[in-house]
């Protein structure tokens, strides 16, 4: 078993002497102060997770965890899981919709098989299990085996970092983890079940219901902790879920940013939270999703999504989006002029500006 305590003192708080020489670059530049906005402080969490506010994100990897939930014979999806493991072949063959987005960024797709029901060849992972239990009979795996996830995850961000990746995006493909993720949010925030579940990729009317009911039964067999944040993630989540939380907490360790993309990402970045409180330094937001948790989960992490466009595919396709934005930013960061060499006279904060 991880020694989570350990793990965060490990981590340890965000250098604020890098943040605040990255701020005060951002300032000297010849722009309205803030002008960026939540792109000047994304760089900003990058420097004060790197130590340097020489922020570079050159090289950067797209990680696609896959694995299938039991939760879906439930009824609770429009497909059946062996759309898990076709999906992973198209982003092993760099066919799906976030290779071809990461192309356009830049960014490098690995497919990373955390626990399918159907293996698929030249897809690499630890294959935990055929899936996992199906959360409304029973817990949806062991504390073991969500460690073992976890480990996975935090290796998979080490792996990067020591081949020069300088930024990594989470994401998932699972049939069925829209439901693992509204239980787990519903157990962890504590808000009701109807209030934050969403249709995933396209449910009807009576597939929601289905939906909802399955999570209601989950959490009442299951009874988690909801002081155990890992106690919720073996009993309600998935093996995507606990993968990426292991990613969050290795993008803190090895400071190495990585990105939130949707719900799935979300939900796994608030267990790393809960797990290990320091690692909020390494997790920087993309966008908010369309489903109804997304918004709560941000705001639970005192997060800010630079993108609101109603997005909803996965895959880590929102978090690619991320990158373009970020490359225009920090190619003012690092090129434009600075007040004193344009001749111009540098913006103060001025009475009333809440900036």
């Amino acid at each position: 078993m991880l020694d989570f305590e350990k793990l965060n003192e490990q981590i340890g708080p965000a250098d604020a002497a890098a943040a605040a020489a990255c701020e005060a670059h951002w300032d000297g530049i010849a722009k309205p102060l803030k002008g960026l906005g939540d792109l000047e402080t994304a760089v900003i969490r990058i420097a004060a997770l790197t130590g340097s506010e020489d922020v570079r994100i050159d090289r950067r990897a797209v990680e696609v965890l896959c694995a299938d939930n039991g939760v879906v014979a439930e009824g609770v999806t429009q497909t059946d899981a062996s759309v898990t493991a076709t999906m992973a072949g198209n982003i092993r063959d760099h066919r799906s919709s976030v290779c071809l987005m990461a192309k356009a960024a830049g960014a490098d797709v690995f497919a990373q098989d955390m626990g399918m029901l159907t293996r698929v060849e030249g897809v690499p992972g630890c294959h935990i299990a055929d899936g996992t239990g199906n959360i409304a009979l029973g817990p949806a795996m062991t504390k073991e085996q969500a460690c073992e996830a976890i480990a996975y995850g935090m290796e998979l961000v080490r792996q990067c970092r020591d081949a020069d990746y300088q930024i990594v995006i989470t994401g998932e493909m699972g049939i069925g983890n829209t439901t693992t993720s509204s239980a787990v949010t519903a157990s962890m925030l504590g808000v009701p079940v109807e209030e934050i579940t969403g249709r995933g990729a396209g449910l009807s009317d009576e597939g929601l219901r289905k939906k909802v009911a399955a999570i209601h039964r989950a959490i009442e067999v299951n009874a988690p902790d909801p002081a155990d944040p890992l106690d919720i993630l073996a009993k309600l989540g998935g093996f995507d879920i606990a993968g990426m939380a292991g990613m969050f907490l290795g993008g803190a360790l090895y400071r190495v940013p990585v990105v939130i993309d949707g719900l799935i990402s979300s939900v796994s970045a608030l267990i790393a939270a809960r797990l290990c409180p320091n690692a909020k330094k390494g997790m920087i937001a993309s966008h908010c999703s369309a489903e109804p948790a997304a918004e709560q989960i941000l705001r639970e992490l005192g997060l800010v999504p630079v993108i609101r466009a109603g997005l909803k595919l996965g895959e880590g396709t929102g978090a690619a989006c991320m990158l373009p934005l970020l490359d225009m930013a920090l190619a003012v960061y690092h090129g434009s002029a600075a007040f004193a060499d344009a001749g111009v006279e540098q913006y103060t904060i001025q009475e009333g500006d809440e900036r």
